[in-house]
């Protein structure tokens, strides 16, 4: 229905987004680590998802992230949570080539992501992603940025692991447990270290 918003960054969390499009404020979901700046002028690439219950806006800083959503929408039984979490938990380019050289540990190591649903992945994927990338190389989102780092970089942290499924106690001892390891890393980082470790 939507194939792009542009408009002004509102708000900018780690896995939410508020663009203001002509005065209407429109809340979208984003992976984690790509940051909109705030007060920003931004093109957002956006998929609607409609269900009885709700209606969810997500939003991605390129085309080729949009159309991998769909591509990991595509394959049974993975839904918006999951395919938000593998674009969380893995670059576009990192994704593609999991499925390209069939590496199904990179999959599974994204929460939400289980041994039979990578191997329903690389099934339904393997052939159509080989052929996305043969088109040309497959590039992670222009002008996407990691979150700067801050005095709130370790809450930001466990918020965006909660909102994508983690429980608030095991995030934020996976978070505390990557910030004690590397302090001086930012949210995106320390969000990435805490889903591959």
């Amino acid at each position: 229905m939507y194939e792009f918003l542009e408009g002004v960054v509102d708000k900018s969390a780690p896995t939410s987004l508020v663009l203001e499009v002509s005065g209407v404020g429109y809340a979208l979901a984003v992976p984690l680590g790509v940051h909109f700046e705030r007060g920003a002028r931004q093109r957002v690439w956006t998929h609607l998802v409609v269900r009885e219950d709700a209606h969810t806006l997500y939003g991605f800083a390129s085309v080729e992230q949009r159309d991998l959503f769909r591509l990991l929408l595509s394959v049974r039984g993975v839904g918006p949570a999951v395919a938000l979490a593998l674009l969380s938990g893995l670059s576009a380019s990192e994704l593609v080539q999991a499925v390209v050289q069939e590496d199904t540990g990179a999959l599974v190591r994204v929460k939400g992501v289980g041994k039979k649903t990578a191997e329903q992945i690389l099934l339904d994927l393997r052939e159509r992603v080989a052929r996305i990338q043969g088109e040309g190389p497959f590039v992670d989102a222009p002008g996407a940025s990691p979150a700067p780092a801050g005095d709130d970089r370790l809450q930001d942290a466990i918020a965006a692991l909660v909102s994508i499924g983690y429980k608030e106690r095991e995030a934020s001892k996976l978070i505390e447990k990557v910030a004690a390891d590397a302090p001086e890393l930012d949210v995106e980082s320390l969000i990435r270290s805490a889903l591959n470790g």
